[in-house]
């Protein structure tokens, strides 16, 4: 315990100097046993629980922050795949993954109620699954063919805001609705209208960035030697340009998840980290 409050401590010391985009108001490890292959799947909105899955995305558990419970909520390949959860937090829609009698992938869609446990399939056997929403979740976002499908009231619409020959990744819709994020591969983190017009550059090292208000974006900067992660730091991004680094280069911490004054990340070694920002 002593050697890890040294080790938060110093980070804190370190991350003074940075950037100033958010206050970091602590740093600590939660009390999830790590596993090499565990990262943070999302959070819910009021941040009183996080979700975990595999590296592969296979299972998907829910931490419960004041309890300290870890609960499992399905062992499903691809559960813990672009997870959406509800505004009120109650609501989890997840896929479950499942190959056919011909070895061909399906996607099932599961609407979980976390209030009172019940399950809903939305959808069975889909192989192409454009998009996955619930109930009151009205615009998401998510990858088909390697260009943004943006669904909003309903209707589901394509995005190319960099052109029709970009690869797409990582999209995000901002809390007010009105902009997404999105990562081009080979260039960089964008920022555009919800409707794709007004593309904005951000930055090369904004990966798997999330909204944390309407002017901030919170992502990895990772390094690779082209098998392994070698180094990935949590990263602010505002869109006027000014960059903060929140963790230290002690640890590799990757994939991180907002909610309102907190970001959840997950370590290469499977160890769990909340910091509590403003």
């Amino acid at each position: 315990m002593k050697k890890t409050m040294l080790f938060v401590a110093a980070c804190l010391l370190s991350l003074a100097a940075s950037a100033q985009v958010l206050e970091v108001v602590s740093m600590q490890q939660l009390p999830i046993a790590a596993q090499a292959d565990m990262k943070v799947a999302g959070i819910s909105p009021a941040g009183d629980y996080i979700l975990l899955t595999s590296g592969s995305n296979q299972g998907l558990q829910r931490y419960d922050l004041e309890s300290q419970a870890l609960t499992t909520i399905t062992d499903a390949a691809g559960a813990g795949y672009n997870v959406q959860v509800s505004n009120n937090g109650q609501e989890l829609v997840y896929r479950e993954t499942t190959l056919d009698r011909n070895n061909l992938r399906q996607n099932k869609v599961v609407r979980l109620n976390m209030y009172n446990q019940r399950q809903h399939v939305v959808a069975r056997g889909q192989r192409d699954l454009k998009h996955m929403a619930t109930s009151d979740n009205l615009t998401t976002v998510s990858i088909k063919d390697r260009l943004i499908v943006l669904t909003h009231n309903g209707l589901t619409t394509t995005l190319a805001p960099n052109g029709m020959n970009e690869s797409y990744i990582w999209p995000s819709v901002s809390p007010d609705g009105k902009k997404i994020c999105y990562y081009v591969a080979g260039n960089g983190c964008w920022v555009a209208n919800i409707d794709g017009s007004n593309p904005h550059f951000i930055a090369r090292d904004c990966r798997a960035a999330k909204w944390y208000n309407n002017n901030t974006l919170i992502a990895m900067a990772d390094e690779d030697d082209g098998h392994f992660t070698t180094a990935s730091a949590i990263v602010a991004y505002t869109l006027d340009g000014k960059m903060q680094t929140l963790t230290n280069s002690n640890m590799i911490a990757m994939y991180p998840y907002t909610a309102e004054n907190m970001i959840v990340f997950s370590t290469i070694e499977g160890e769990t980290y909340l910091l509590n920002v403003k």
